[in-house]
């Protein structure tokens, strides 16, 4: 049998480091036209810090855009695998917004961010297809659902699955939410190999909620009644997205499990999307509500929010490549563990992978 194996992993955090304290002089607004008292901003940035958990996050740097990280991360990837670039037959680069540089807001697609990665890895043959995937934060895993499923139809021998992001370019400094966005890339190199032991990607599962909850993340106006110009910000309504997270995914991790013909006791890792710290608390503890298991084993759930932040498609990858490398302190991975990856984000669309490690 055809099964999909992660050879190598790379990340690339950006040099520059906002702590919480670089938001205390900003003006914030509650929402359109409806202003925070500038005093209230020690009490709003700490209020921040206790439901999010957030002290500091990572930013780029002026002459840096979500290419340039997805490419490093791609490197590094590549080098632990320690294959020749060329035998790749797909580069799939996961965003949202391509290339946003910081002298203009605009989104730049054309061309693909995976073809320009492709490029500047130097690889030559056109049977590396190369392509993009706007999925919310959930798109690198997405990527890594779409790869297996080309590797277990024969189609597909070795992948590159990168994702990006740079949040802080397209965040309101105006919206308190600005606060939760980071910027960072993540990478994977995919390869299919023929065993019958059950390693690899197991199962998955996905969902799209647009009927009702396509509204949840959207992009709109600053909430500065007085900015003039027409930029388009990310917004979001975070109370909604909130309880829409903690009522679908623990669902829909459960339902991958099952099609894997596992049980969360099986599981020695959830790699969760770092979206807010307490919401991925309140994640995990109606998962193991939903087997009647208690308590929650400690270290199952690596978390790097508080120092990274919410940098979209980047946070499962990078999260990955710093456990692989011995970086988070407490937490590893060895053969034969179960991992579950699972994502929620723009659209509304979740997803969940069942991987065991080799």
């Amino acid at each position: 049998m055809r099964r999909s194996v992660i050879i190598g992993t790379g990340s690339d955090l950006p040099p520059r480091r906002v702590p919480n304290e670089d938001f205390l002089d900003n003006r914030f607004f509650v929402d359109y036209g409806v202003p925070i008292d500038p005093a209230d901003n020690e009490q709003t940035v700490r209020k921040f810090r206790e439901i999010t958990e957030i002290v500091e996050r990572r930013w780029v740097t002026d002459d840096q855009v979500a290419s340039d990280l997805g490419l490093e991360a791609a490197r590094r990837a590549i080098a632990a695998s320690g294959v020749d670039p060329e035998s790749l037959d797909a580069i799939v680069f996961a965003h949202n917004f391509g290339d946003v540089r910081a002298d203009n807001r605009r989104c730049d697609f054309c061309p693909t961010l995976a073809a320009r990665v492709k490029q500047r890895l130097g690889i030559a043959s056109p049977d590396c297809v190369a392509w993009d995937l706007p999925f919310g934060c959930p798109g690198w895993l997405q990527g890594v659902i779409q790869v297996d499923a080309f590797m277990r139809a024969g189609d597909m021998t070795r992948a590159l699955v990168i994702g990006a992001e740079t949040l802080s370019r397209i965040s309101d400094p105006r919206d308190r939410d600005s606060m939760i966005y980071a910027d960072g890339a993540g990478a994977a190199v995919v390869e299919a190999r023929e065993t019958d032991d059950p390693v690899g990607v197991l199962a998955h599962a996905v969902r799209s909620d647009t009927l009702d909850h396509a509204g949840l993340l959207w992009m709109g106006r600053s909430f500065d009644a007085g900015h003039d110009d027409r930029t388009l910000y990310l917004k979001m309504h975070g109370r909604k997205l909130y309880n829409y997270a903690l009522t679908t995914v623990p669902a829909l991790v459960k339902k991958s499990l099952d099609r894997a013909g596992l049980a969360l006791g099986d599981v020695a890792k959830v790699f969760l999307h770092q979206a807010n710290a307490k919401m991925d608390d309140a994640i995990l503890s109606r998962l193991f509500k939903l087997y009647d298991v208690e308590p929650i084993p400690p270290g199952i759930m690596p978390m790097t929010i508080s120092w990274l932040g919410n940098s979209s498609v980047a946070t499962v990858p990078t999260l990955l490549d710093l456990v692989v490398r011995g970086e988070l302190e407490g937490h590893r991975l060895v053969p034969g563990d179960v991992v579950v990856f699972a994502s929620v984000g723009a659209g509304m669309n979740i997803n969940s992978v069942v991987y065991r490690w080799v």
